[in-house]
């Protein structure tokens, strides 16, 4: 009797955990780790040194990270993917193991490094899964090298910096910030310099990009623009304007998720990636899952 009692007591105190527990959105997962590799090594690209990796084989599939990160956050979508694509990733300049030089940060500069850095690897063109600062510079590929991209899945960009929220009181963004200046000391070829690092990215979030409608009705490439319906950092109607404007483009807006969608729920981020690859592009049945 003693023993159904505490066990009946524990299930209770198990219940009342989960029921309390903060809703996934609020969580930011740790950073995944990469798998082992097919090629990895730095590329030389517009006077700098660029880190990539590829894995698996197929068809070609570029994983672009967002801004203060690296490319080991897409350690589970490339466990997911390689089974069926090649899957390549890279630290963006100045991110993770890359270099960079004094040119200033920005969005046309950072898609030519993509750019270049296909044509080391002798790729003609690749699928592109961007995150925030990687959509983005998915997205400039598309308008100035459509004939590089089969296609664009591009979670968490904006079109203009109205668009950013005020991220400021966010814990989850916060934590990001810490976590992604750790792993800046650990990775970077300039470990002390995280602080101007950030400033320097600041200073292109607060001016880049701005395109308009014209400017995205210029992209013909098969596109989704996609995002987390608790997405902290970018305001809804600038995710849904984006999608309004691309010709053709699917609008997917994942459930119970942040900014960080790919960690907080790697599975459904990965499903929906692989549904995108594998339909070609076409617009998804609904505007929300």
């Amino acid at each position: 009797m003693m023993f159904r009692n505490l066990l009946a007591a524990l299930v209770v105190t198990v219940a009342i955990s989960a029921a309390h527990a903060a809703p996934q959105w609020l969580n930011l997962p740790p950073t995944p780790t990469l798998p082992k590799a097919t090629q990895s090594g730095f590329a030389p690209v517009n006077g700098i040194k660029v880190w990539y990796a590829t894995f698996g084989r197929g068809e070609p599939v570029l994983l672009l990270h967002g801004g203060l990160a690296n490319a080991n956050y897409w350690g589970r979508q490339v466990r997911a993917l390689q089974r069926h694509y090649q899957v390549i990733v890279m630290d963006s300049r100045g991110h993770g193991r890359s270099s960079r030089n004094q040119e200033p940060y920005g969005y046309d500069l950072m898609a030519s490094d993509v750019v270049a850095l296909l044509d080391h690897l002798k790729i003609r063109r690749a699928a592109i899964v961007g995150w925030s600062d990687g959509a983005i510079i998915g997205l400039d590929i598309a308008m100035k090298h459509p004939e590089r991209v089969s296609k664009l899945f591009a979670f968490a960009a904006n079109s203009d910096p109205s668009g950013v929220a005020d991220i400021a009181s966010s814990d989850v963004f916060n934590a990001y910030i810490a976590r992604a200046g750790e792993e800046y000391k650990r990775l970077s070829p300039t470990p002390t310099e995280y602080k101007s690092f950030v400033a320097e990215i600041t200073k292109m979030w607060e001016s880049q990009p701005k395109w308009t409608a014209s400017d995205l009705a210029s992209i013909k490439v098969p596109t989704w623009i996609v995002d987390g319906d608790h997405d902290e950092a970018i305001k809804r109607e600038n995710t849904e304007f984006m999608a309004a404007n691309i010709p053709g483009a699917g609008l997917l807006i994942q459930p119970e998720v942040s900014h960080f969608s790919f960690l907080q729920d790697p599975e459904q981020f990965s499903d929906d990636v692989l549904h995108f690859l594998e339909r070609g592009g076409e617009r998804p049945g609904a505007a929300a899952k």
